[in-house]
């Protein structure tokens, strides 16, 4: 098993970023709730403490005994953790005079100490706490201020392993010189030696993935065409070879072309491909919804229907592989009281309780780029990799309100016309998501001498890294102006295009 640095979560927002910087750094690391039973171990090089939403002055406040930890490993609490140490320790923690939220100017004391070694004497950090530290506690040094707050970082010296405390995010981008923070902390104070690459990634994962599945058993996985399901697919395909057999269900909702694209993809894959068009069992069930919710039921009700159906036909199928990554397993963790469960673990539709099989999740230790990463790696083509993400239920959440063949007919060409501008101009790589909407709405129009009624179309392209947060791409005027004359000269039944200038949040990237 690879070095890690183990990051006990106390629900701040940030905590994700924290994993992704180390990631950045080739160092593997998990996130735990702060209150989980996690053991550290002999592969264990360190250990983090999280910011919080939460005050240590708070009535029942996340708590960790650190102590106990320092004693195994070196130690770096941010913000809260930092907070959390100096209360336990004998210092004070008051309210700020003024709340300190943004960037910050840091400056270094002249301490001599390995966490800021090499940063910049002055240098950005951005602050985000209601909370200080006034006072700090016996057998500590102070090691950086800003113009705000007395202390900004500091070292604990009686402490068998390195111990710091800062009261800034180094995770940010804001924090000019946080990466390198997080380098010292890794790998000079850690001794970490950053070995998390995908080569080793994947040599791991295919003698995992060979020692728990059996000799003989068959794995099925549900391939969509995305990003995660591919790379999950070539995984076991590389491990466990014709004995994983994939399930590709056209639900009719799908981007125009891309039930034969999809097919087409894999051929140098050589993988066991069943390819379903279940477009008109999909469309019967949707006929009168228009709830979105509503909509999504009957959209999974269905796939997991298809599914289990051809599912059965494959004999010794004892495993249901799924394409899970990192985000979606630390998002069904609650933390116990700073945060609560953003979405609950999906497993597909209770697919592996109804046909009794196993689950296996050759991704879940990943983040969304370390995938592509991985993929780009064993060899899967650009055209798979750098594939925009693309909702579950599909089309049937971007044509508002009852869905139809005829409207997913006319949202497909508008969307292909749209997705192909963006490919021809090069905005295609520059953007995150992007996607066409139908509205539920009519509009005047004029073609040539003759008024027309008809619908109007709504683009959507978002800046992001992960989803959770999105800014909406300036596109050019120009490509905008050439994408709506195309698609109202070309697409019969759309007379009318706007484009979403919404950011998430507090908009979501999709409409339903």
């Amino acid at each position: 098993m690879a070095e890690k640095i183990l990051i006990y979560d106390f629900g701040s927002q940030y905590t994700q970023l924290i994993a992704r910087r180390l990631r950045e750094l080739n160092i593997y690391c998990e996130i735990h709730p702060y209150n989980s039973i996690v053991t550290v171990d002999s592969n264990t090089k360190g250990v983090i403490l999280s910011g919080s939403p939460c005050s240590v002055n708070d009535t029942d406040t996340p708590d960790i005994d650190f102590l106990e930890i320092s004693s195994k490993v070196p130690l770096l609490g941010i913000c809260y953790g930092a907070q959390l140490m100096a209360k336990k320790l004998g210092g004070i923690v008051g309210k700020s005079e003024h709340r300190e939220y943004g960037r910050a100017n840091m400056i270094q004391t002249g301490e001599n100490n390995a966490l800021l070694d090499g940063l910049s004497f002055e240098s950005q950090v951005w602050m985000s706490h209601g909370d200080t530290i006034t006072q700090l506690p016996e057998n500590t040094k102070i090691i950086a201020k800003t113009d705000s707050i007395p202390v900004a970082a500091f070292e604990v010296t009686n402490q068998s392993n390195e111990v710091y405390g800062i009261q800034f995010h180094p995770e940010v981008y804001h924090s000019t010189e946080g990466l390198e923070l997080l380098r010292n902390f890794a790998f000079n104070i850690c001794k970490c030696i950053g070995d998390w690459t995908p080569g080793h990634f994947i040599d791991e994962s295919v003698s995992n993935l060979q020692s728990i599945i059996g000799d003989s058993d068959k794995v099925i996985l549900g391939l969509s065409g995305g990003v995660d399901s591919s790379v999950a697919a070539a995984l076991l395909n590389k491990a466990i070879g014709s004995r994983l057999t994939c399930i590709f269900i056209d639900n009719g909702l799908l981007r125009k072309n891309e039930f034969q694209e999809v097919q087409q993809s894999y051929v140098s894959l050589n993988l066991n491909l069943i390819a379903v068009d279940a477009s008109e069992e999909f469309y019967s069930a949707l006929k009168g919804l228009s709830d979105p919710e509503a909509k999504r039921k009957a959209i999974g009700r269905v796939f997991v229907e298809v599914f289990q159906r051809e599912a059965e036909k494959i004999q010794d199928a004892k495993w249901l592989a799924q394409g899970t990554i990192y985000p979606d397993v630390i998002e069904s963790v609650s933390v116990g009281g700073p945060s609560v469960t953003i979405k609950s673990h999906h497993n597909v539709g209770g697919l592996p309780e109804k046909m009794h099989l196993k689950v296996v999740e050759p991704l879940r230790s990943l983040f969304k780029d370390e995938v592509r990463r991985v993929g780009k790696a064993i060899g899967l083509p650009d055209t798979l990799l750098n594939r925009h993400p693309f909702p579950g239920p599909g089309l049937g959440i971007r044509i508002l309100g009852e869905v139809s063949k005829e409207k997913v007919d006319l949202l497909q060409q508008a969307d292909y016309i749209y997705i192909s501008k963006l490919k021809e101009s090069g905005w295609y790589d520059k953007v995150w998501q992007a996607g066409s909407i139908l509205l539920p709405v009519y509009s005047v129009g004029v073609m040539g001498d003759e008024r027309t009624y008809e619908q109007v179309v709504a683009l959507r392209a978002v800046s992001s890294t992960d989803g959770m947060t999105a800014d909406w791409v300036h596109l050019p005027y120009e490509l905008l102006a050439d994408i709506s004359n195309s698609i109202i000269n070309r697409v019969r039944g759309i007379n009318r295009v706007v484009y979403d200038i919404s950011s998430k949040p507090p908009a979501t990237i999709e409409w339903e």
